[in-house]
């Protein structure tokens, strides 16, 4: 009998339906062993060596599991194929009592018959490359943790964290909020004609005596009427005429990070949301491993997509050859795969799936399809036209047409495009002007970020990896460091901005965006037994716990307790403000002998995240304010609570 240990019973359950009874296949339920949660569990005098421990809720399937490797002839580990998947193959080796360089060891990019075939075929020992370069990051994140929070406990307030590379998203995210804070709005003004024509058709100013009009267009309002003036009063002429074929090519399958980005522009879901979707699709079968950075296609399912499309859209909607891709990322492998469905043939109205799962497999499924399609072929059109007029500078505008002549692609992939149809018109053609006007535009500040905008630039930055991006944005949020807006966009909150203040201040280099690339850098080399793991905690660990030491001493408590005009009304003491996890509040000056705290009026409360200027429909009297609950759904209720307990889980209107 060989024993089949995975991670989890949904992934047992689908490998389970391709074994014969020779194979018995288990889940170890996730990780088995971690850091203990009450201590630092890291050796720092020899090595850094972790100490793990089985969790008391693990302790019992632990067991469960060692009576079925004392009956078993042969244990296959089977978790998935990146560090994590390692790191959880060793574990369970070690707590199982198996011989890692022995113990058959099985990966696979997805959970279908061949695949499994195959890979048992190749089984190979631990990676303990790949486990060394988990567990340099496990021991880093801990480190700054343990070490980190207590500082900021005792310097800001209690109850906050910090986490490595979570603090460089926060710096991000703040470092925007004070660009648009600091921004200022400026006018500029564009000058577009309207012309005669079949169809009529615009054009925009485009130089002036020859020079560029500057971006992002003219910065004065006089300027701006004395051009129209002049455009009134001139005589247009078609100087130039360019039509050209244009290709617009399909995006490659989607990487861990495409893909988040893309679910949250089109299907509103949060990075999270989208992996535990994904996780779920990839366990019962359906689509390939979700954590990757290659964007690499197998010949099979290349194949297969050329033959769905060649079946229900036609030879023409298929290329001649199969479309590959290049990977960017360095440590992106090669046997590894974009994320996929596993079965191309397999369209979305034939899985047995619905809801959010379903439209993420389209999702995953047309971006597959797609990439395998012809190029979009669109006729791109520019007609030059030049204004003369005595004693007037010259004025040339241009007017742009683009017009689609085969969708390719963009069948299974809509994109938004805008058509313009440009009037046939000769070189040297006399124009009829009809109007000219200028418009007022004001010049915007940069975008707050949101989900995807934020993974893109992590990604860009070289922050994180795969299997990073969702826990990340999760983490800031969990410790109210940032929050979204009604536009699904990230603010900081007081407290993040605060914390973040102080780690940019105090520790640089743990809120570094290029340190901390650098880091992801090391971690990589150890996974590919460059490096090794003690050696990058050592060389992040001395600076830092010197620095740490140096700081303790050297840096005052921040934000004194501000005193109020409140009086306790338990026992008349004066009521100061404090800082709490979740904002500002009123707590007595008195404690602690005296406990009271109260909210400041006007002000966010304990999990209460933005004031939507709404009269509660229940008291008339409190504000409507979004919180949020322990789980961390959002919610609507009233200012006045505990005194009114109006909730609501949809949005109050204002009438």
């Amino acid at each position: 009998m060989n024993l089949v240990i995975v991670e989890s019973p949904t992934k047992a359950k689908t490998i389970g339906k391709f074994l014969g009874s020779k194979y018995k296949v288990e889940s170890s339920f996730g990780h088995i062993r971690d850091l203990p949660k009450s201590k630092l569990g890291i050796d720092i005098e020899h090595d850094f060596e972790p100490q793990y421990v089985i969790p008391t809720k693990n302790r019992k399937h632990v067991n469960e599991l060692k009576k079925l490797v004392s009956k078993t002839d042969n244990v296959i580990l089977a978790t998935d194929e990146d560090r994590e998947g390692e790191a959880i193959a060793w574990h369970l080796a070690t707590a199982l009592n198996l011989d890692p360089q022995k113990t058959e060891r099985i990966v696979f990019h997805e959970i279908t018959e061949d695949a499994i075939a195959e890979a048992l075929k190749h089984p190979r020992v631990i990676d303990m490359n790949l486990v060394a370069s988990q567990q340099a990051r496990r021991v880093l994140d801990r480190l700054v943790g343990y070490k980190l929070s207590p500082f900021l406990w005792k310097k800001v307030m209690s109850h906050l964290s910090a986490g490595r590379v979570q603090s460089v998203a926060v710096r991000l995210i703040v470092e925007r909020e004070q660009e648009i804070r600091g921004f200022k709005s400026e006018a500029y003004y564009t000058i577009e004609a309207l012309f005669d024509g079949e169809p009529d058709f615009r054009a925009s100013l485009a130089k002036i005596d020859g020079k560029p009009v500057p971006t992002p267009g003219v910065e004065s309002k006089s300027e701006a009427e004395e051009i129209v003036s002049d455009l009134k009063d001139s005589t247009f002429q078609v100087v130039k005429i360019e039509e050209k074929t244009v290709k617009r090519s399909p995006l490659p399958p989607f990487t861990t990070s495409t893909l988040q980005q893309e679910s949250s522009k089109r299907m509103h879901l949060s990075a999270k949301q989208t992996m535990m979707l994904a996780q779920s699709l990839y366990e019962n079968g359906y689509i390939t491993y979700m954590r990757t950075d290659s964007v690499n296609l197998s010949k099979d399912s290349v194949a297969a997509a050329a033959e769905w499309l060649a079946s229900n859209l036609g030879a023409e909607y298929a290329t001649d050859c199969p479309r590959f891709f290049k990977t960017k990322s360095k440590m992106a492998q090669e046997a590894h795969e974009a994320v996929r469905p596993t079965n191309p043939l397999l369209s979305p109205d034939k899985i047995k799936v619905e809801g959010r799962e379903q439209k993420l497999y389209e999702l995953i499924w047309r971006r597959f399809i797609a990439s395998q399609m012809p190029a979009a072929i669109f006729n791109q059109g520019r007609i030059d036209i030049e204004a003369e007029s005595e004693g007037n500078p010259d004025y040339l505008l241009v007017s742009s047409g683009n017009v689609l002549k085969f969708d390719g692609f963009l069948k299974i992939w809509p994109s938004q495009f805008t058509e313009k149809e440009l009037p046939a018109v000769k070189k040297n053609k006399k124009l009829t002007l009809q109007k000219a006007e200028a418009s007022e535009h004001f010049t915007e500040p940069p975008a707050r970020y949101n989900e995807a905008s934020l993974i893109k630039t992590l990604e860009e930055a070289g922050i994180g990896r795969p299997s990073t991006y969702a826990p990340i944005i999760s983490v800031i949020q969990e410790r109210n460091y940032v929050t979204k807006n009604q536009d699904r966009r990230f603010e900081p909150t007081e407290i993040g901005e605060l914390v973040n203040a102080v780690l940019t201040e105090h520790f640089p280099q743990i809120v570094d965006i290029e340190f901390t690339a650098k880091m992801e850098d090391e971690l990589d080399d150890v996974a590919e037994g460059k490096t090794k793991w003690q050696q990058v905690v050592k060389n992040f660990y001395e600076p830092f716990s010197k620095t740490l030491e140096e700081k303790y001493e050297s840096v005052e408590k921040q934000k004194p307790a501000e005193t109020t005009e409140e009086i306790c009304e338990k026992c008349g003491k004066p009521m100061v403000v404090k800082y709490g996890r979740f904002g500002k509040f009123l707590a007595c000056s008195g404690y602690p002998e005296c406990k009271t705290t109260k909210k400041i009026p006007g002000s966010d409360t304990v999990k209460t995240k933005e004031g939507l200027d709404i009269k509660c429909p229940e008291c008339k009297e409190g504000m409507v304010v979004r919180r949020r609950t322990k789980k961390g759904r959002f919610f609507y209720g009233c200012s006045r609570y505990p005194e009114c307990k109006f909730a609501s889980w949809t949005k109050p209107k204002a009438e």
